[in-house]
């Protein structure tokens, strides 16, 4: 039995329905470092992988606030604190019905390694609830996020635990939470980014991760030794703040981003999507992306009905790079298999491990680069730390200087996995030596530490 068996054998427990996630991305970390687990017995020695995979603390609570009827709800919320070996926790927190403690244990344990790849003093954390922001009114937002902050603000500080978006967290529910942390604590400090710029946000954060995706993807393909993205057909699922980014910073780079998804189905524009479009339409008016083609009648829009069985018409359009930027596992081994027979070149992972394990290995296996999400939407936290460090100042950084910093960052990280995948033997792979890299880095912190 290999030492990535014998270590995974260790978390068969951890596999159980709502962990499904969590040991999935368990799994490929485990296979990922088994050749640093090898090289050095310190890992073993002090229990670096066992102390790694169990949060510092999971914290639940009951959420209770009154809707427009005056009627009593009760939701659940949750704080998950990884790891703080490198920095205060941080991690965003997602609204959203599905969410339950173990789909925040992974998006926690991916967001430590993410985390340790942007080279910034920050650990690994997540949170959230199963409240659905969707069809309830500002005011009923506002009133959940104020008895949700009543509860979180016990655990969090700007040295502690800072607190960022996710799905259902957006600058509207972080200025409501920001607002009743202030109420609470009467101080003014950065203990959440994505905070609205009139009191301390930073500029660019909600384009930051989508921004981010593409910087990674044209350093990809220059270390590749591929063609650049310019000119290119790109396929982009979700209609996120993710999605809508990575579409828009791909026109401003000359590339042909031609897709865009919504739970319900699918656009496609072959001359190339309307951005400014698209964002009135998700972001201000949030309908469906069928109206796209009120205004763009060429375009083509095919419901969630007619795609094939575990598949998604989106990634069966012929293009040179593709961006999953919508949700966990929404890439299958049927959508890879038509991504590379349809000459896909690149793969870059947006949302958070927005592909399944097998159509991870069979992209890896035909040679297609392939950007994990863990090092590649690291744009949105590298971003969230610069805001914590302008709020930790008082100060406010240009557009143009945000900008600047993301794409340097973007660029560090991509070089630094590819450097880390070439040093481990497996070059050209960017998801082993991004698990690598991240962990030999939170490893050592522990190590140095002590227990």
């Amino acid at each position: 039995m290999s030492i990535a068996e014998t270590e995974i054998k260790k978390f068969e427990n951890s596999n159980c329905a709502e962990n499904k996630v969590f040991y999935q991305a368990m799994e490929e970390v485990i296979y990922s470092i088994a050749p640093l687990l090898e090289s050095d017995s310190r890992y073993a020695e002090y229990s670096i992988l066992e102390r790694l995979v169990v949060p510092d603390r999971v914290i639940k609570f009951k959420v209770v606030w009154l809707d427009d009827d005056n009627k009593i709800q009760v939701n659940t919320g949750y704080r998950i604190q990884f790891n703080n070996a490198l920095g205060p926790y941080k991690g965003g927190l997602r609204f959203h019905p599905t969410v339950n403690e173990g789909i925040l244990k992974f998006l926690g344990f991916e967001q430590i390694l993410k985390n340790a790849l942007t080279g910034l003093p920050i650990g690994g954390g997540k949170g959230g609830s199963d409240f659905d922001p969707k069809g309830k009114s500002d005011f009923e937002v506002m009133k959940f996020c104020s008895a949700f902050m009543t509860e979180l603000h016990k655990y969090i500080g700007p040295r502690m635990d800072v607190p960022a978006g996710d799905i259902g967290v957006g600058s509207r529910e972080i200025g409501y939470l920001f607002g009743e942390y202030k109420k609470i604590t009467s101080t003014f400090e950065g203990v959440l980014t994505g905070k609205p710029f009139m009191f301390g946000g930073s500029l660019m954060r909600p384009e930051a991760t989508g921004y981010g995706a593409v910087y990674f993807t044209q350093k990809m393909l220059e270390l590749q030794s591929q063609e650049s993205l310019e000119g290119k057909i790109c396929t982009v699922s979700g209609a996120g703040n993710v999605a809508l980014h990575a579409i828009e910073k791909l026109l401003q780079i000359g590339a042909i981003p031609v897709t865009c998804t919504d739970s319900k189905g699918m656009i496609y524009d072959p001359r190339g999507l309307d951005i400014e479009l698209l964002k009135d339409m998700k972001l201000n008016r949030r309908v469906s992306l069928k109206e796209y083609m009120d205004i763009h009648p060429d375009s083509k829009y095919t419901p969630v009905s007619e795609y094939e069985e575990n598949s998604h018409a989106v990634w069966n359009i012929q293009c040179y790079a593709a961006f999953p930027c919508a949700t966990q596992n929404e890439l299958t081994e049927l959508d890879a298999q038509n991504l590379i027979a349809n000459g896909c070149v690149s793969v870059t992972e947006g949302a958070n491990m927005p592909s399944t394990a097998e159509a991870t290995a069979l992209l890896l296996s035909h040679d297609v680069c392939f950007a994990p999400a863990k090092a590649a939407n690291a744009g949105g936290v590298a971003v969230s730390e610069f805001e914590m460090s302008q709020n930790a100042s008082m100060s406010k950084w240009s557009f143009e200087k945000v900008d600047k910093t993301l794409k340097v960052t973007m660029h560090q990280i991509c070089t630094r996995v590819a450097l880390t995948a070439k040093d481990y033997g497996v070059e050209g792979n960017y998801v082993d030596g991004a698990n690598i890299a991240g962990f030999k880095k939170v490893a050592d912190a522990m190590i140095a530490e002590g227990i």
